[in-house]
């Protein structure tokens, strides 16, 4: 196969300059050959350019363009590991060296504050560079013997991954999906969310001038006809997802017969539990930002909260002085905390989730509004919102808002607790503040969710495998599982 040299200082691929978005096809950037749509900036209304989407065509192209170049005699799953970590580590100083720009592009598609998308980017880096350090590093088992030979396990690659990324975090959930994937010796064909394209494409020419072999990694920009074109794909070996739960378990039906495995990130209606014993300050500060930052589109959010019911009036004062602090405004502004959502339209659906949660009974203790002023007037904006005098069993405190909007209730104690916690048909994380470390142990072990938070909230690692139970996925991302999640093992006998 060819090997690309990197070029770090070459030019960069000028993304939408004519006005539309190019996509990268087997290592080639080109027009997308199907249908447009415009791409929005959500702070302000105005149009970015325009995203080509591909045509099935151009799906079978990177399809076959990327089992070749993994798994041909000489392709990239037949590279050392030391040589394929070569190309991550080189891939992670790229990002690195383009934060600023990659970060200016994600701000403007999607309406992330400038601080959180730097955050994100690098992020991005560092996912690349754990990646590397794995694929140098990860050994095959031997297991012991039972007989006269000895056992090998070794781990095979899949072929092609086609990974289907959501708007919320794009540079994130692409990076989780694209470097674990490559280590194992796949190519990845992916397809992000149609509003996030621009900064997809800057995260893969990144890749492209850090010299990953031509084939390995195409984008293709698309709604849900070119989504089901991947997911349906005869020559697709597995299906890597990141987006709502509905989606999600059409993909697992859709690939049922083909028994392909499938990776499922889904939602999440995740418990932000507060004991009467914790610290109640910062619990206040983390319940915040569980469910503010980033407006509130994050997978994990803490968007039901349970508070122990004698100090339910002390913590909802400690909390709306934090939800007065976090600044609303501009992402492009120093003092942003909150940006707009994603989308005018997705706007529209967190304020009539904030409706029928006022049809079920709800009060606003803050927020429910959009904020007012000239600054705010032509922007996706919403104010963090805080809805009390619900049960969990109302609408509101069941379905993914997916935006600033906390569902404040109260809980008499442990068994309780636990019994309304897991009446969710979500299972993705949950935060638990306590100063008893016996009843932090009892709650955590008793939460059916896939991440659980101790006196802190939203602290992620790469290192660590993250996905959820019960509606909110199946199998796992991150940590070395995330490498075994695009593997498949063989056990080998040698008889003595």
């Amino acid at each position: 196969m060819s090997v690309n040299t990197p070029h770090p200082e070459a030019t960069r691929i000028e993304l939408g300059r004519d006005g539309k978005f190019p996509l990268l096809l087997a290592g080639r950037f080109l027009e997308g050959a199907a249908a447009e749509m415009e791409v929005v900036n959500p702070a302000n209304g105005r149009g970015i350019g325009r995203a080509a989407f591909a045509s099935q065509a151009q799906i079978d192209e990177a399809v076959r363009a990327g089992r070749e170049a993994a798994l041909a005699p000489d392709g990239w799953a037949a590279r050392l590991p030391h040589e394929r970590a070569a190309v991550l580590y080189a891939i992670a100083d790229d990002i690195t060296r383009n934060v600023d720009r990659i970060a200016e592009l994600q701000m403007s598609e999607n309406g992330k504050t400038r601080t959180e998308s730097r955050g994100q980017a690098l992020s991005a880096a560092g996912t690349f560079r754990y990646y590397a350090g794995v694929c140098e590093s990860l050994g095959e088992e031997m297991p012991p013997a039972r007989g006269d030979y000895f056992n090998i396990t070794v781990h095979e690659p899949l072929g092609v991954v086609a990974a289907l990324t959501p708007w919320n975090s794009p540079l994130t959930m692409a990076a989780q999906k694209i470097a674990p994937a490559l280590a194992a010796g796949n190519a990845v064909v992916l397809k992000p969310a149609e509003t996030t394209s621009l900064v997809t494409l800057a995260l893969a020419d990144c890749c492209v001038a850090a010299g990953l072999p031509d084939g390995l990694l195409s984008v293709l920009l698309g709604g849900r006809a070119v989504g089901e074109g991947l997911v349906n794909h005869p020559q697709v070996d597995c299906i890597s997802f990141t987006g709502g739960t509905e989606t999600g378990q059409a993909i697992a039906r859709g690939v049922a017969d083909r028994l392909i495995p499938v990776i499922l990130e889904l939602g999440g209606k995740s418990p932000h539990i507060v004991f009467a014993d914790a610290d109640l300050p910062a619990a206040a500060r983390a319940v915040a930002s569980g469910i503010f930052g980033g407006t509130g589109q994050s997978c994990v959010a803490g968007s039901r909260l349970f508070v122990e019911a004698p100090v339910v009036d002390e913590f909802r004062r400690l909390l709306i002085a934090e939800a007065e602090k976090m600044v609303v405004a501009p992402p492009d502004t120093p003092e942003a905390v909150i940006g707009p959502l994603a989308s005018f339209s997705h706007r529209d659906r967190v304020e009539a989730y904030v409706k029928l949660g006022l049809e079920e009974g709800a009060t606003v203790s803050y927020g429910g509004r959009r904020p007012e002023g000239l600054k705010y007037a032509e922007g996706a904006y919403y104010l963090p919102t805080i809805l009390e005098g619900i049960d969990n069993s109302a609408r509101v405190a069941q379905e993914e808002i997916f935006g600033p909007v906390l569902c404040m209730m109260t809980f008499a104690d442990e068994s309780d607790l636990i019994a309304q916690a897991n009446d969710s048909a979500y299972g993705l994380a949950c935060g638990i503040w306590t100063g008893d470390y016996k009843c932090a142990w009892r709650v955590a072990r008793g939460v059916e969710a896939g991440t659980v938070w101790v006196n802190t909230y939203k602290q992620l690692s790469i290192a660590a495998p993250f996905g959820g139970f019960k509606l909110s996925g199946l199998g796992r991302e991150k940590g070395i599982q995330g490498v075994r999640s695009y593997q498949q093992s063989k056990s080998i006998y040698w008889g003595l």
